[in-house]
């Protein structure tokens, strides 16, 4: 099993058309082989001093794959290139962790 946590710093007054494309893509992926969990997140406001600053232009997908072999596939999955393509005018710069439990 491996967790992905991918975040998308975006344009402003690009928050609502992002999130208006990954929700209608989302049932696509949890449709994917091997996805277990599929979520877009934002900041939020926890009050807790190490939590840092928040930032309403950062939505971060946090997923959950049975497998490497299931992330690359759904990386090159049709409608996740239609959805690269669809952000790529909306993002200022993005970024990508590959997780996977230790203990």
């Amino acid at each position: 099993m491996i967790y992905v946590v991918a975040s998308s710093e975006l344009k402003p007054g690009c928050r609502e058309k992002f999130i208006e494309i990954a929700k209608a893509n989302i049932p696509n992926v949890l449709a994917e082989d091997g996805c277990i969990f599929y979520t877009l997140n934002g900041d939020y406001d926890s009050g807790l001093a190490a939590q840092g600053a928040l930032n309403e232009n950062v939505l971060t997908f946090v997923e959950c794959w049975e497998s490497m072999e299931h992330l690359k596939a759904h990386l090159q999955a049709p409608h996740m290139k239609v959805f690269v393509e669809n952000v790529k005018d909306l993002r200022a710069g993005s970024s990508l962790k590959i997780l996977s439990p230790v203990c």
